[in-house]
């Protein structure tokens, strides 16, 4: 197991990293503003599990090879988009308010809502690479099983992006309301979440490897 030191160290790059606004805090958002609390809590759970699948994916080694063979990057790089493309038309063809109680969106099941959050960090290359990088710094062969500190480090992560996107959730639901309260902005949220889906895809398709 890492030292104290180490996992302190590793605790405060966690805060800087997930304080700072990318792909997964507005999708995490725009799920809230489209969906309520309970979605963008759903939506994080995802995200989370599929930080554990990198980093148990790290620790056996698994990640190097998006190193050793460039095509495997090149395949979940354009399977992620697709998906992501996929979601951005189901969302529109929905047709309906994202803050009515019967509507498209708020019919999602919280088992598919939390599953499109696990798809989306998993077919996310970027994220393989990103664990990849930073977790080897803070994990020491002698320091034990690579795997359980890989783990540890993920449950860090994870802890630290609860609290960081938990906030942003509950400030998302609150414009969610407030926005609820105007019939002229009901076609915000799924035009939002769309736009977000597309958005992730088009990062995806056009950022490469870096």
């Amino acid at each position: 197991m890492p030292d104290l030191s180490t996992l302190t160290i590793f605790a405060a790059a966690a805060v800087v990293l997930t304080a700072t606004p990318g792909p997964d805090m507005l999708l995490i958002a725009s799920r809230s503003v489209s969906q309520g609390r309970t979605a963008g809590f759903l939506t994080y759970g995802g995200i989370a599990l599929g930080t554990y699948c990198h980093a148990l994916a790290a620790g056996l080694g698994l990640s190097q090879l998006f190193l050793a063979v460039p095509a495997a990057y090149d395949i979940v790089r354009w399977a992620g988009c697709a998906y992501l493309l996929y979601l951005a038309w189901k969302t529109l063809r929905s047709g309906e308010s994202g803050f009515s109680p019967s509507s498209g969106l708020a019919r999602l099941s919280r088992a598919r809502i939390f599953v499109e959050g696990l798809a989306t960090n998993l077919l996310n290359p970027k994220m393989v690479l990103f664990v990849l990088a930073l977790f080897p710094q803070f994990m020491r062969p002698e320091a034990g099983s690579m795997v359980v500190q890989a783990l540890i480090l993920a449950t860090i992560l994870n802890g630290v992006g609860l609290v960081v996107n938990g906030a942003v959730v509950l400030l998302s639901d609150r414009i969610r309301t407030r926005l609820g309260k105007g019939g002229s902005w009901q076609w915000l949220p799924r035009y939002l979440l769309a736009t977000v889906f597309a958005g992730l895809a088009c990062r995806l398709a056009l950022g490469g490897r870096n």
